[in-house]
This record gives C-alpha cells, structure tokens and sequence, in this order.
C-alpha cells in the first residue's frame, strides 16, 4: 500500500483497519471505508476495466459511479461500479471484458483493428444483400464479444424486501442545495425524506472546496447537519438512489437490498450536475480524470491522483481542485486556461503567488501514453502565441463544465433546452408539485446554491399544505463561465472520444450523420451513442453539438434523446422482491409427511401428491384410484376456499353472485356454485351449504378464494345488501371421505349426525359432532363415488385424521394424494378451472347451461351469457378416448386439428385405471364435438392421432355410486 495523504485527507476512512481484498488474482491491500477503486489507486493499479469496442485500459473518471469505466466483475454479480461498492475482506474482484487480466489484456489488439470496425459497420456489412453469409461468420463472434460481465446461475439469492412510504416532501440529493431544501421543508411541518447516493450527507461540501479557503465549506457543511440532525421530521436515506419518476410522484428509491415505493406530495430534484470530459486525442488513458474525481479521491480517501500534475481550468473548479493538489503536496507542472487571458482571475493570482505557470488560450490535443496506454505520461497543447507544446505528467485533471442531473425531471414530463448565453442545458416545463434546485438548476455559487435549495424547499413545502415564507433566490452571475465549449474537430489519427462507453470517436458522429442520419434519436441507435452504462451522462451534450454543427442547427434544436427510467442500475431480485416463497400448510401437513406423501406446492399450499414413498409411483397412483373404486380414502382438502356468508340478504346476495338459485335453497342443502365474470366467462365454482336461513357456507377453489373473497366484497359495496362476508379458510379443516366403505368408516367414528341414505341424502349438509368432532359434513361427488366432505375447526383436523385411520382401518381406508385425485374427477368428467377452462370458457363451452338459472331476473354475467348465446359457439369441451396401443406421447395444451387447423386443445388426458384406456378433455370444432365424431391430436412428438369423442361421465354416467 502506497503512504496516503495525511488527515484531515481521507473523511471517509479508517485507519486502524486494514482489509485485504483480490483483484484479477493479484493480493491488494485498503483500509475500512474504501471503494475498489480508491483502494486500488491506493496500491498503485490504475487500471480497472478495458473498453467495450477497442479493449483500451480505462481508469477513475468520476469516482461517482457515473461512468463505465469502473465496471467490474465479482463471483456472485456483473457490472458493480468500483468507485461506489466498500471493499470487504477478501473480497474477489475481476476484471471484465478482458481475455486475460486489466493489465495484460489480449483483446488489446482490437485497438489496431478501429479502422476495420467504422461506425454502424454491423449494418452496412451485414444488412445488405448478399450478406447472409457473411453474417454466419461473424455472427458468433459478435454475440461472444457482445456484453460485458458475467451472471452466475449458482450465485445465491438475495434477501430483497420491498417497503412503501409516504411523505410530503421528497429530496432527491443531500448536497448544499438538498440539505437546505429538506431543512427548510421539514422546519415548515412537512414530513421530509432525503434521499442520497453518498454514505454521508454533505454531497460537493465533502470534497470540493468553493473558494479561495476550506473554511466555508466547512462551516457550511457542519451547520446543515446539525440543523438536520436536530429535526425529528426528516428522514434520511444514505447509499440511496431515487432510480426514476413515474405518474403521481411516486418515485421508486434502492438503498441495498431493499426497494422503497415512495409516495410524495412534492418531489425536490437537487441532484446536481455531471461534470464533463474534455474531447482530445487519447483523452481516456488512465489518470486523465475528472477535477471532482480529483477531490474526492483527496478528501474522501487520501489518494494523490499522482505526483506530477496538469489540470485543464476550463472553470473555475479547476482552478481550485488546482488549490487542493497543491495543498496535498502534489507538483502542479502548469494550469491550462482556454480563456485569452487567465492571468487577471483572482483564483489564478493565488495559483501564480505560489509559483504555478498559468497558460492562456489553451488548447488540449493529445494525451501521450505510456507502454500499451496504461497511463498518461505526456500531454500535448497548443496556443495561438507559441504554437504546439508539451508537457510531462502523470495526470491530468480536467475541468470543462457541467450537465444538470436532468433525468428524474425529464422522466416527469420537464423540458430541455440549451441556453446559448450561459451555455448549459436549462430545464423548463417542470410539474406544479416538482421543484430543482442548486446546480441542476443552474446554480453554481455556494450562497445561490444553499438560496435556491431553501426556495425549493418552501414551494415544496407549501405545495405540501404548510404554510412557509419563500425567500428571494440569488442570482449566479458566475453560472455562464462554468461550461466550456470546446471545438468539437476531429483529431487526424482519432481516438477523441465523445462515448467512452462505446469507443465512440468525434469522427464516428460525424459519419453517423454523413450517413443520412440528422436526428439525434437516429444518430443514436445508428452509433450507439448514449446506449451503454452510462446513458449520456457525458456524451450528449457533446454529440448534440457536433450534431448541430454538421447539420448546421442550434443544440437546443437538436436537443437529447428521450430519457427514460431507470436513472441508474437496479437488480433484477429488488424488482422481484423477496425471494422466499410463501407457503401455507394445512393441519394436517405433519401426517402427511410421516406418512411418506409426496409434496408439492400447489399455489401457497403444499400438499400430497401421492403416498408412494420407495414404490413406483405410477402403479402407487394407481392402486389409489383403485382404493376409493373399491374401497374407501380419505383426501385431505382443507386448502379449499371457505366463505362464511351471513345475514339476512345472503340468500339473495348468493343469487346474484352465482349462476343458480340460492335464495330459495332450502336449509340443509348443499347447491353447485358457478361464478362467471361480466364477460360471462366461468372464473370459479364450488358449493353453497345453507345452514340457516341467515347464512351459507360457501366453498371456493383454492387459488382463486382470495379473488372471489375480493370479488365479493367489491360488488356488495355497490349493492349494498344487507350481508357480512368473511374469509375463513384458516379456519377449518377439511377431508373427503370417500368411496362405497366410506357412510361406514364414519358410523364407526360414532356422534350425533344420522349418516343413513334418507337422513343424509347426496347433496345434503349436516352441523353436529362427529368423533367427537365438531363438524360441518356435506355430501358431494367430486370422486364419483360415495363421498363426505368433513369441515372442522383447524384445531380438530390432526385428531379427525389420526381416529379415520383408526376407524377405517378394518375397512382398508388409506389416504390418497393429488394425482389420484385428478383422475378419479376426470373419470367423472368433472372440470378443473384454470385447467379445463381459460378466460374466456363460457358456460355452453363446457356443457354447463344446466347450472345457468332460468328463473333469476340477474346474475353477474347474465347480459354477457344471453349476448354470446346469440353468436354460437367456436369451440366446445367434449370427451374423447385414445385408441388401444396408440403409442403417442399426449398430454395438456397438445393441438386439436380440422383440416389441418388448430381449432382447439387437449385440457385434461389421463390413463383411466377404472377403465383401463387412456380419456381426456379437450376443446374442438363443435361440429366434431359430439359423441361418435372423432378428433385429430397432435401428440408432443409431433405425430397425429384420430381420438373418438364419446359421452361424459365416462364412469358411472347414471352416477348411481356417488347416490347411494
């Protein structure tokens, strides 16, 4: 490790930490508080990535994680921006888009190759007749180079949580500006969320230094966060982006792993600005960076950029980033100043006291590299007076202007236009509850600065419904000197870059638009320009000038492209949110298990699939099917939706819900329940119990109970009946109970129901106590055969459980799982929804006018079913069985063909161990849809197969089992 500057350098650190990291298999060294970049640097290793294009060594440009050029990989994550992530012990970080390391770099030869690679050459090479073969040449070796780090499928997830807020005033930036705005809004009575990228508050108050002294800045800097400090109505998110504006003010904002969803009556934009590159010869080598880079690498980590200094003043932020080399004992060769004359500024005069040689009427040229351009060594200058010159160095800081940090009030709906007098783009056009302020306003001087961030805040704040007395803002009048607009030539031998990102030269522009291409959005998508990681922070003021000149416009008629969210990088995990799946068991999950069940989830649920445990599974699901035929088993269904429905327009209200008549539904009876929605399409089903006059039991399927529950209580707060709905899945248990043993599995359990056929007639529902249970028993045939469905409170299910497998055992009562479950319902011809059904599966589509009423005057639906009556039908789910021994592959979703057309689908298919043939469900032509008519399949393997269409039920059809 190199000797850092001594303190008060290096806020940021701490000293009496070492931590040991890895980069490209080399063993480095940095202290608690670094960056990978800033302790690279601190190691003496410039270089952190090759560019995209010509594989040229890139190094520290912003130390904002602004730029490309700090891109990195690490084992669990591509792309992380060096001058932003900590280092941690033993961290391993590589470099990316390399063939070998940053130093040693075999694709560096493509830099040989620039003038084989010309902008849009993929287009011109490959778009054009007679290219084809070309392209399969080349197109390999294009997608293999496309890209830049890796993503590791084995990476392990992260914990990403997703949190709303809602506030009255948010702040986006914590700088000079934001501070004020923030304090100011908060001391109004708003509550205030400041929002900031940096682990500290202060923004340029941490390292640059506004004037000829420190001590402002300083004092500043103390005084706002004490004043912060102090208010119990400002929140403060550090190492956070606001990462776009979206309609509303609601602003999506990443702090690590966790995504805030922010609500915000005003929204204060005090982000700042993006300093700007100068565009020369080699202007990319490592250690030509930006003057804020400079001092941050100062002030927050105690790094010298180097020993030998030149520094580009195109502003007076130059000139004092010159200030602070000095004072950190660095040897400043000269200030390069575009300005005729420099000398007479007061900030030069200072420079000159302390024996530094000042150049007027600068103009950068060229940047000399050392061996393979891993860093500057040289630059070259010329001035009107002396003509061409050169200086050795080994880096250079340039100062050139600024952008505003636009993006969040484009996203927003503001406008950019270019002021040609101060020579900065200006937004207008901003929203009545979006403000800006400090130098994304166009604000540069301190006290302007600090004023415009306190006006900010008081519109915000009064905009936010407090009462706050707006101060005066200062006007700037140093802002127009802060940007300098170079000429935009193109050097004879290139390598001027205008994109680092893309390896996008002066020149490349140029013949974008020499090529047909005069608008910006088309120069863009022709060169790429904008288009990489950084997304034109520090190429679209640039290519919009040489744009405007080559197509002899103004910049604000040119303009930028269209700035879209997101404003910075974001993980693919923070917008999925967390990664746990959410899961429910049911009572009896336990049972389950050491029953040896096979689970899966199912929605939420997890439940058995079957009870083969080391027996193949196949013949287990089998013998199953078998069991409830001939036997009797018992389903454990408690994941099925339960609605309590009560009061005295329950009735009523079920009859407008569903598609049959409830109102008159005698107690004790159990009734099928269809739900369609308004375009008469079936949506769910289920059984009404009525238990009272006053209340129905109601069950639902199991993914869509929580929707109908929705459902429910959205149309009764139109209608409003007088009826109370409540959710109460948690609240029971449930087991089926079925097969021809089943009335006396359940005699044998003992209690107070009379389970006789004329007691407890199909279709029938009964409250008592069983097994000493209490119970709700309604008898319906899902099966087919003789079945009771048995609901008891949660806390009874384990017990019910364990006395049927007790009771049932003389009887062979064994559980059985999903699978069997499927079949013994297809068997019966019964439909699944969302498996036999889509969103458009209307009633006569399935066979299902039956469960339409006649006689109510309305239901949900009802217009829309009456209306698609009319049109006929162009499909329709019928019944089909396969042939013996026809050897195709079929399954759910394979084509239904008429004349070589797909006109519908396989929904269920099964081999039936009832009927020992294969049997399915599918929808067809209705024309081939009726008993006797056969189906063309296409089965997976692509084969087609005739299938005959025959009548459901296949079993049982006079369903005299399940009545018995």
């Amino acid at each position: 490790m190199t000797e850092r500057l001594p303190l008060p350098w290096g806020s940021r650190l701490d000293r009496a930490r070492k931590i040991r990291f890895e980069f490209d298999g080399r063993p480095l060294e940095g202290f608690a508080g670094d960056c990978i970049a800033s302790a690279m640097a601190g190691t003496g290793r410039w270089i952190l990535s090759r560019s995209f294009k010509y594989h040229r060594p890139r190094g520290i440009l912003t130390m904002a994680g602004q730029d490309a050029n700090t891109l990195v990989q690490l084992p669990d994550e591509p792309n992380v921006r060096a001058d932003l992530r900590p280092i941690a012990e033993g961290l391993k970080v590589t470099a990316q888009n390399v063939s070998g390391t940053a130093e040693h770099d075999r694709g560096a030869v493509l830099d040989r190759l620039g003038r084989f690679m010309p902008v849009g050459f993929y287009y011109r090479s490959f778009f054009r007749p007679g290219a084809k073969s070309w392209l399969k040449f080349w197109e390999p070796m294009i997608r293999k180079s496309a890209g830049l780090g890796k993503v590791d499928p084995a990476a392990g997830h992260g914990h990403y949580i997703k949190e709303n807020l809602h506030t009255d005033v948010l702040v986006v930036g914590a700088g000079p500006a934001g501070l004020s705005a923030a304090i100011k809004a908060a001391e109004a009575g708003a509550q205030v969320l400041l929002v900031d990228l940096n682990p500290e508050l202060g923004g340029a108050l941490t390292y640059a230094r506004f004037g000829l002294e420190t001590a402002e800045a300083e004092a500043t800097l103390k005084t706002l966060r004490e004043a912060a400090g102090k208010l119990g109505n400002l929140r403060v998110l550090t190492g956070a982006t606001c990462n776009g504006w979206f309609a509303d003010n609601w602003l999506p904002v990443l702090q690590g792993e966790m995504l805030y969803r922010v609500r915000a009556k005003q929204v204060v934009v005090a982000a700042g600005s993006h300093e700007q590159p100068l565009v020369f010869r080699n202007n990319d080598l490592p250690g030509i960076l930006l003057s804020s880079a400079a001092q941050r690498l100062m002030r927050h980590y105690a790094i010298s950029p180097g020993q030998r200094a030149v520094v580009f003043a195109g502003n007076r932020d130059g000139y004092l980033t010159a200030l602070d080399l000095l004072d950190a004992g660095v040897s400043l060769f000269a200030v390069l100043d575009p300005a005729a004359d420099a000398s007479g500024k007061i900030l030069a005069k200072r420079l000159i006291e302390r024996g530094i040689r000042i150049i007027s009427n600068a103009t950068v040229t060229e940047a000399l590299g050392t061996g393979g351009n891993r860093h500057i060594r040289a630059i070259r200058f010329s001035t009107p007076e002396h003509g061409a010159e050169q200086l050795d160095c080994d880096h250079l800081v340039v100062a050139a202007g600024y952008t505003p940090c636009y993006q969040l009030p484009l996203h927003a709906g503001a406008k950019l236009g270019f002021d040609e007098a101060s020579r900065q783009f200006v937004l207008s056009n901003l929203p009545e509850a979006f403000h800006v302020a400090g130098s994304a306003a166009g604000y540069f001087d301190l006290k302007s600065v600090l004023r415009s961030g306190e006006v900010a805040g008081a519109a915000a704040a009064q905009g936010a419904g407090h009462a706050c007395v707006h101060p005066d803002i200062i006007p700037d009048a140093s802002a127009p000197e802060m940007n300098y607009l170079q000429d935009l030539s193109p050097h004879p031998k290139g390598r001027d870059f205008v994109d680092f990102d893309e390896d996008l030269q002066i020149k490349d522009i140029k013949n974008a638009v020499s090529d047909g291409y005069r608008e910006l959005e088309l120069v863009k998508r022709y060169s790429t320009v904008g288009m990489g990681p950084s997304q034109g922070r520090h190429s679209a003021l640039a290519t919009a000038r040489i744009v405007a000149r080559e197509t002899g416009r103004k910049v604000g008629e040119v303009g930028i492209t269209t700035s879209r969210p997101p404003f910075g990088p974001e993980k693919l995990g923070l917008l999925a949110g967390p990664n746990h799946v959410p899961y429910r068991h049911t009572a009896m999950h336990a049972e389950h298990v050491a029953g040896g069940a096979k689970l899966a989830s199912v929605g939420a649920w997890w439940r058995p699939l079957h009870y083969a445990g080391n027996r193949d599974v196949k013949k287990a699901i089998s013998d199953e099917v078998t069991l409830v035929r001939n036997q009797v088993g018992m389903l454990d269904v408690s994941t099925l939706g339960k609605l309590a429905i009560r009061g005295p327009d329950a009735g009523a209200f079920l009859d407008r819900i569903y598609t049959m008549a409830h109102a008159r539904q005698p107690v004790g009876r159990v009734r099928y329940c269809l739900m369609l929605n308004d375009m008469g399409s079936v949506i769910d089903d289920g059984v009404a119990f009525r238990v009272s006059e006053t209340e129905f039991y109601v069950t639902a399927t199991t993914g869509a109970v929580a929707r109908v529950f929705t459902d429910m209580l959205f149309l009764n707060t139109q209608w409003g009946m007088q009826v109370d709905i409540q959710n109460v899945t948690a609240a029971f248990a449930a087991i089926n109970v079925t097969g021809p043993a089943a009335r006396k599995v359940l005699e044998a359990l003992g209690g107070d129901i009379d389970l006789s056929p004329d007691g407890f007639p199909f279709l029938h529902g009964r409250s008592g106590v069983i097994g000493s249970c209490p119970a709700r028993i309604m008898r319906i045939g899902f099966t087919g055969e003789l079945s009771y469905e048995l609901h008891v409170p949660q806390s009874f299910g384990t017990a019910l459980w364990r006395k049927l497998l007790e009771a049932g055992a003389p009887y062979g009562l064994q559980p059985y799982g999903l699978e069997a479950s499927r079949i013994l319902r297809l068997e019966k011809g019964h439909i699944i929804i969302g498996q036999d059904t889509d969103a458009l599966s209307a009633p006569d589509e399935l066979s299902m006018g039956w469960a339409l009423s006649k006689t109510k005057a309305r239901y949900v639906g009802k217009s829309a079913v009456e209306a698609r009556s009319k049109l006929g039908l162009k499909r329709k789910l019928c019944g089909f069985e396969l042939p013996e021994g026809h050897g195709i592959r079929l399954a759910e979703s394979c084509l239904v063909l008429r004349d070589g057309r797909p006109v519908g689908f396989v929904t269920s298919t099964c081999f039936s161990p009832t009927l020992n043939k294969w049997i399915g469900l599918a929808y067809a032509d209705p024309r081939d849809a009726t008993p006797g008519s056969s189906l063309r399949i296409r089965g997976l393997c692509g084969k087609e197969l005739e299938a005959r269409v025959v009548p459901t039920p296949f079993y049982d059809p006079e369903n005299q089992r399940q009545e018995m």
